[in-house]
């Protein structure tokens, strides 16, 4: 049989495949790689079961068509299958694998996996010469296929719940495993709070103790155990003395987490039941072990995953697109909120160089090999968590009252950013101030008896905060102009030397005022920090706020409870109103994560030629349905999308004009959107930008007021920009990227997203759709 023709001009038939240890989100990357694939023209073809698959071929190598993924993203683990293979680790196993791809016409491969996949991958690639002209040595291709075939194309997706790929931020599956990991230990920790008990968690992570890091800064745990930097020669005292030190102030609880790498630095494995013991035997803790095992690879994709394995999928399908015979194999990264690409081989030399470098002690090493994000959580985690660390005390007369407050609606992660500012503001030798309830809050109870809105805080007080939801401070939308005067009375009286607040569109606002008040009231004269936290996600001078992934989860957890209900009875489409102020964030990446026929944001607005062409796609999409399975259409509609066309309305004109076809209803989740448990991203991302704002604060405090009236530098948003960290002056952010008209940014970098939520829902464009009736 003889392999198909080549497609015309730079169109590609893609092969796509899931390698390695399973990771919840691989089927989103599949199913974008298959639709970007259809949408540009190429064909996409699905290579079950992994390398095996590429070496058995027949009915391993199926051509995928649009409709063949659908109901991918909420599916856990990979629906193509994965499984080792011992085959293709010999060359004549990958000479068959060759044969088999020229056969089905695949000149580019998309591998989602692992450091040891995508290895396997790119020496693939290397080989693909030779093994073709092998091959015709061999008469079974001929000199015209191996010409039609002589460069073949990788790209590579990774796909790890370990995290444990050098030069990204974030694999595939990772923060759905993180998610799982959490969910337990906060249920641990009602048992352990409840009979004074003392756990040791088990994670998942050989050489990479990512997860471990990361579930020690979003529950709070006690102690650590990572392999990438063990403990002090001497942590059997170290670890004693700290959780001592927590129990005598009167935490209840002891959370100790291990990675199943985890050793001390003379690379003796720690094991949980050496932890254990340590805290029976010389603490007299009652303690147990739990070991959560493959829990953290299982279950549904969270919000993140859904989104970075679609969008990484679509990166994937254009580099391939882009690539030319000389163009190295790329792998496809995420630094901080920006999609890149980078050398494939580099990330996996450097990736194997870590274990490399934990092999020979060399920790520092192993530490830097990992990102510069990875160290920062870490200092974090161990200034935030472990008490009495004389060393870190600033001089008295460096030290601050530094204020705490919440401004607007709560958000998850609130919490988490308190809990992490009080816990630095004591270790550095800062008094932590909470102003309790918004600045109505400060102005009218400040001196209320037997307490009043303004206290200083304990460690304590704050240290199960971390995986509350809501604001335990209080938080209110009303801003300091309701009454200047009282509020600069208060910040004077109560000695404030610095102020940190958190949350959203008002806060950004009631900074703003402060800022524009310092001519006036000296005690304005100080640093101020704002991190946004807001649902919404609509703060300008940053593209992230603490918040929108927890909002995001509650509503992707919402909209595949609705969507199970579309698909049982087929022919049903539900309209979702989104909360967002008038930013279409939330709808825009909810859209991404759970497959939306459509999304009408504030920005783009609804006509009713927008809505004539959806409703002609949802005749056409019900008419070709055949009773197939995951039948169920959403559309998303932020609340202030538009005034005419109400979330109601687009439903009732939908089943108007469905003449009885299909179905159509509308739900409003409401304020389910602002969540309940915080999500570890939201948890972690606060925590670390938390410490980075007290840093900003100590470090502008020296400065005297007067100096300050003039400096505009001191009062700052801090902020997620592409692949940084950034402190944006208020002056600056309020005169160039505020829009205060719509309460949102100028530019918002998720706008371009809009157009592969409809790329990758087959929602047809204006152009191509007759303008009176909106069919195609």
């Amino acid at each position: 049989m003889a392999p198909p023709s080549p497609l015309p001009g730079k169109k590609r038939r893609i092969g796509v495949m899931t390698s390695g240890g399973d990771a919840p989100g691989m089927n989103g990357a599949v199913r974008a790689v298959v639709r970007m694939s259809i949408s540009m023209g190429c064909e996409a073809y699905a290579i079950y079961e992994g390398y095996e698959g590429l070496v058995q071929g027949g009915n391993l190598i199926k051509k995928m068509d649009w409709d063949d993924v659908r109901g991918y993203l909420s599916e856990g683990g990979t629906l193509i299958g994965t499984a080792r293979c011992k085959a293709f680790m010999e060359r004549p196993g990958r000479l068959q694998a060759a044969k088999n791809m020229v056969m089905a016409g695949i000149d580019a491969l998309i591998i989602c996996g692992g450091d040891g996949s995508l290895t396997g991958a790119d020496k693939f690639r290397k080989e693909w010469p030779g093994l073709l002209k092998e091959l015709v040595d061999k008469k079974e291709l001929t000199t015209e296929q191996q010409k039609t075939y002589e460069h073949l194309n990788i790209v590579g997706l990774v796909g790890s719940i370990d995290n444990d790929m050098s030069s990204t931020d974030a694999t595939i599956g990772c923060y759905s495993s993180l998610a799982r990991i959490c969910e337990a230990i906060d249920c641990i920790d009602a048992t352990a709070q409840s009979h004074q008990r003392a756990f040791v968690i088990e994670v998942m992570g050989r050489h990479c103790g990512w997860l471990a890091l990361m579930a020690g800064v979003s529950t709070s745990a006690d102690f650590i155990f990572i392999p990438e930097r063990p403990p002090s020669e001497d942590w059997e005292k170290e670890m004693c003395t700290i959780i001592k030190r927590h129990r005598e102030m009167g935490k209840r609880k002891t959370i100790v987490i291990v990675a199943e790498g985890a050793h001390d630095l003379g690379l003796n494995k720690v094991t949980p039941t050496r932890v254990k013991d340590l805290l029976s035997n010389v603490l007299k803790l009652d303690t147990r072990i739990t070991t959560l095992g493959h829990v953290q690879r299982g279950g549904r994709p969270c919000a993140y995953d859904r989104m970075l394995s679609t969008l990484q999928g679509v990166e994937a399908v254009r580099a391939v697109l882009s690539a030319t015979p000389d163009t190295p194999s790329p792998v496809i990264c995420v630094i901080e909120n920006k999609i890149v690409r980078k050398p494939l081989l580099k990330a996996v030399e450097d990736t194997l160089e870590v274990a490399k470098a934990i092999e020979a002690k060399d920790f520092a090493r192993a530490m830097h090999l990992r990102d510069a994000e990875f160290a920062e959580y870490r200092n974090a985690y161990i200034t935030t968590t472990a008490t009495n660390q004389p060393e870190k005390r600033l001089p008295k007369d460096k030290q601050l009252r530094i204020g705490i407050i919440h401004v607007g609606a709560p958000a998850g992660g609130m919490n988490a950013a308190t809990r992490a500012a009080v816990a630095y503001c004591l270790t550095r030798g800062h008094t932590p101030v909470a102003l309790h309830n918004g600045f109505p809050g400060l102005c009218r109870h400040h001196d209320d008896q037997p307490i009043g809105s303004v206290r200083e805080m304990s460690w304590l007080d704050v240290e199960g905060w971390v995986s509350k939801g809501g604001s335990e401070i209080g938080t209110n939308r009303a801003l300091p102009s309701d009454d200047m005067p009282k509020t600069a009375w208060c910040f004077e009286n109560y000695r404030i030397d610095a102020l940190f607040i958190v949350g959203g569109f008002e806060a950004f606002t009631a900074v703003s005022e402060l800022r524009k008040a310092r001519t006036e009231y000296a005690a304005f004269r100080i640093p101020i920090a704002l991190l946004p936290a807001t649902i919404s996600n609509n703060v300008p001078g940053t593209e992230y706020s603490i918040g929108s992934d927890t909002c995001l989860n509650a509503l992707v957890d919402y909209c595949d409870a609705i969507k199970q209900s579309a698909s049982a009875s087929r022919r049903r489409c539900f309209v979702v109103e989104t909360q967002g102020g008038k930013s279409g964030y939330v709808a825009t990446i909810a859209g991404l994560s759970i497959g939306a026929t459509a999304v009408y944001t504030p920005e783009e607005g609804i006509n009713i030629k927008m809505l004539a062409r959806d409703i002609e796609h949802l005749r056409a999409s019900f008419a070709k349905d055949r009773g197939q399975s995951k039948a169920g259409k959403l559309i998303l509609r932020n609340e202030h999308a538009s005034e005419t066309y109400t979330t109601e309305v687009i439903a009732n004109m939908i089943k108007e004009e469905a003449k009885g076809r299909f179905e159509s209803r509308h739900a409003i989740p409401g304020h389910v959107q602002q969540g309940g448990t915080p999500s570890p991203m939201d948890r972690c991302r606060a925590i670390r930008l938390a410490v980075r704002c007290i840093e900003f604060l100590e470090e502008s405090g020296a400065k005297w007021k007067e100096e300050a009236v003039a400096d505009g530098t001191n009062v700052v948003v801090i902020g997620i920009k592409g692949a940084s960290v950034v402190f944006g002056p208020m002056e600056k952010v309020e005169k160039e990227e505020t829009n205060w008209k719509d309460r949102r940014p100028k530019d918002e970098s998720w706008l371009q997203l809009k157009t592969i939520v409809d790329t990758l829902s087959g929602r047809p464009r204006p152009e191509d759709c007759c303008e009176s009736c909106g069919r195609r």
